[in-house]
């Protein structure tokens, strides 16, 4: 992981540019393949041939946090359920109708690297499921809306937090988005709460992933024993999306749709 937050360069932009647009239809692509009676393996396979026919690299798989962990096996997270975020795709692991599911994916195209995450339903899915995914998909748009030059890192948190608590969701605080672009993980953390006015400044050129985790009960994870799968403690539904954004001197603009 870099150690400081890095500028991207206009080249580099036009890059982050081109791959995160690949990678946004590759995971609609994979949302389209989601139903009843898939394996999440079967989701991994799919994803990792599209990223390669793009051109690209799957930067999750072989990916690990420090030297003596376990490397991450598979080109995505499929997270179901009470699972937070970094769930290991299974060949046993058969969605179910009224099942929800986060696909998180990142690739490397060209040297730069671009990450995305969806939570959708399978099949038919209850209600409280759904007002779950909708609200957790807004509080991300609420958070790019105040991802402008001059604002902070704490603008970002506030804005998704304050939505997520105005919606009764419980926030995951344990885990947060993060810069990107060289790396998959690159300074700063950008939590999913906080003050206004606190943290790093946004600056012109700053690539960073924005990524609220929301569940429907409370607020505590635990790590399961394969090392990766967080999943929530009390096994509520929970809900992940992401953008990889860019800030320019007007707006924030999503490089992964």
């Amino acid at each position: 992981m870099a150690s400081r937050i890095t500028i991207k360069s206009p080249a580099e932009i036009a890059l982050l540019r081109a791959g995160g647009k690949k990678l946004g239809a590759v995971l609609r692509c994979l949302a389209d393949a989601v139903r009843p009676g898939i394996t999440t393996h079967a989701l991994d396979i799919l994803a990792e041939r599209m990223i390669r026919e793009q051109g690209g690299i799957p930067v999750f798989k072989g990916y690990s946090i420090k030297e003596t962990a376990i490397p991450f096996p598979a080109s995505i997270c499929t997270s179901i359920n009470d699972e937070v975020v970094h769930g290991i795709p299974r060949a046993d692991r058969v969605l179910k109708e009224r099942d929800i599911i986060s696909i998180d994916i990142g690739m490397r195209w060209q040297g730069m690297v671009t990450d995305t995450a969806m939570t959708m339903g399978v099949g038919r899915i209850s209600h409280d499921a759904g007002r779950l995914i909708q609200a957790t998909e807004a509080s991300l748009r609420t958070g790019i809306a105040v991802a402008r030059l001059g604002n902070t890192v704490g603008d970002i948190g506030h804005a998704i937090g304050t939505y997520l608590k105005k919606e009764k969701l419980a926030i995951i605080r344990d885990l947060a988005g993060h810069g990107v672009g060289y790396e998959l993980h690159e300074p700063p953390l950008i939590p999913n709460y906080g003050s206004t006015g606190l943290g790093p400044v946004l600056t012109e050129g700053m690539v960073i992933a924005i990524e609220p985790m929301a569940t429907l009960g409370g607020s505590a994870i635990l790590l399961d024993d394969d090392e990766w799968t967080f999943r929530t403690a009390d096994h509520s539904l929970a809900a992940h999306f992401e953008h990889t954004i860019l800030i320019t001197k007007d707006k924030a603009e999503v490089l992964t749709q």
